[in-house]
């Protein structure tokens, strides 16, 4: 579908075209022969199910990979070799789903592996002095040790200097931002201070390109919307007075609203099987019966993670698995296939006279896959081939077919799909009515819709409990900063 006129005139030039562009890996035809068009200080949303080919076209725009046909125009020059050296130096910066900082070096360090001209005797301090007016420009009050080893971040904290390492300029002077789920790891107050920087960026003409499955961030940022769908554009259009219902129907889905339902009264007469106490008198013990969907609310990094982490720990009485939010780090093993990596947490219940069955171990993962609609060749496939949603779904895969009876989730759905998250938000429901048990936290609220009751946290403490149709934004808010229940 070729863009329309109108959209690639927003601005007095362009700044990218690619056309027919060609991409493929073996036998999969990732990019089907694309049209694409980024003017100059455009903010352009890119939106598609996991799989759709849009972080490959970023990964060829970017000078990542290299595209296998078509033309590729950049500040009006045809490129023939373009790769990621001639792209920093073309003032085009990407920030990629999958972190790409060094873990034992620090924000500073990182700030000057993509500057070469920060060297001599004084580069650490201008380095330095980079990063941090970056952070402070886009993140006020961020709180990061500039000079603390990345590792020793979290992960929000991690995707904060990522992003600020993109918009930072020496020499090479800024003129595209590509940001690939930039949000996924933040909190509420990070992702809406980007979402402000990007609007001030875009009026100093820098262009920006947004790719998030969160559809309300697209609203509130893009000029104009690029709807990707099996490698190929379907739809392109101006991001004015488009609603969420309009993006979810352009990518070919339509949301079913989740009512709330009563809690059933049989959780009230079960006992509890997760039952952690809080760290004080302050800090509320969770607790969660058969059937409990529980959520974890409030700002990121106040605690929510390390009670998940906590309660892994000291749950006996029952099988418990693990869905971690950061799969580079605690999730995928990136050299094996989806099927090693789906059956990793179900060997035990597979092996037979002690050995673990290869039949029983790809009809698991074959169901299970296809279960989560994996988009994939087979099962044999590298995860790492995968798209970052994809390599999340393995992940959940892994945990649902799993004997776990008590699934704890650390904002499982980073870079997943709207369509996709609702088949989720059903499973959850299905396996929940099965007896299963979820603890989940997540950084979105509407996820937190889904859940019986939320504990909201504040300052490492569990503060607050809502439930039922109590569960509201402006309460969660409230407990969050220490209204009413602090």
């Amino acid at each position: 579908m070729q863009p329309s006129q109108a959209a690639v005139d927003i601005a007095a030039g362009l700044l990218i075209e690619a056309r027919g562009i060609r991409k493929s890996f073996g036998a999969v035809h990732a990019l089907v022969g694309v049209d694409f068009s980024l003017a100059l200080g455009e903010v352009l949303g890119l939106v598609g199910h996991n799989g759709a080919g849009k972080s490959t076209l970023m990964n060829v725009i970017s000078g990542a990979i290299q595209r296998t046909e078509g033309k590729f125009i950049y500040s009006g020059q045809a490129v023939d070799r373009w790769g990621a050296a001639e792209a920093q130096a073309g003032g085009l910066r990407c920030i990629f789903q999958e972190l790409s900082l060094c873990a034992n070096l620090s924000a500073t360090e990182n700030a000057r592996i993509i500057h070469r001209s920060l060297r001599g005797v004084g580069w650490r301090h201008k380095a330095r002095r980079l990063i941090t007016k970056a952070l402070d420009d886009i993140f006020p009050g961020h709180g990061i040790d500039v000079d603390a080893k990345i590792a020793d971040l979290s992960i929000g904290e991690r995707q904060m200097v990522e992003i600020a390492r993109a918009f930072t300029k020496t020499v090479d002077k800024v003129r595209c931002v590509i940001l690939d789920e930039p949000t996924s790891a933040l909190g509420h107050k990070p992702a809406e201070q980007l979402l402000a920087y990007i609007k001030t960026a875009s009026m100093r003409g820098v262009a920006c390109i947004l790719i998030t499955h969160r559809l309300n961030e697209i609203l509130a940022v893009c000029d104009r919307v690029v709807v990707m769908m099996d490698g190929a554009i379907v739809g392109d259009r101006p991001a004015a007075g488009l609603t969420r219902s309009d993006l979810v129907g352009m990518m070919g889905n339509i949301e079913t609203p989740h009512e709330r339902n009563a809690v059933p009264t049989r959780k009230a007469t079960q006992a509890p099987i997760v039952n952690h106490a809080g760290i004080d008198g302050a800090d509320l013990p969770i607790n969660a019966a058969p059937g409990d969907i529980i959520g974890f609310a409030g700002l990121d990094g106040h605690g929510q993670r390390e009670r998940l982490r906590a309660i892994y720990a000291a749950t006996r009485k029952v099988p418990v698995a693990f869905v971690a939010g950061d799969r580079g780090v605690e999730g995928v093993m990136p050299l094996w296939s989806i099927a090693d990596n789906l059956t990793l947490r179900s060997l035990n219940a597979l092996r037979k006279g002690g050995f673990v069955s290869p039949s029983a171990a790809r009809a698991l993962a074959q169901t299970w896959s296809q279960r989560l609609k994996v988009k994939a060749p087979s099962i044999d496939t590298p995860i790492l081939s995968l798209s970052g949603g994809n390599q999340q779904k393995v992940l959940f895969a892994r945990a649902l077919a799993s004997d776990g009876q008590v699934i704890l989730l650390d904002d499982p759905m980073r870079g997943v799909d709207v369509g996709t998250k609702q088949e989720v938000y059903q499973l959850i429901r299905d396996e929940a009515e099965r007896g299963r048990i979820f603890i989940w936290y997540t950084t979105e609220f509407e996820e937190l819709k889904n859940c019986d009751r939320l504990y909201v946290f504040r300052e490492g403490r569990a503060v607050a409990e809502v439930a039922g149709n109590e569960i509201d934004h402006n309460r969660i808010l409230e407990a969050s900063f220490g209204g009413a229940d602090g």
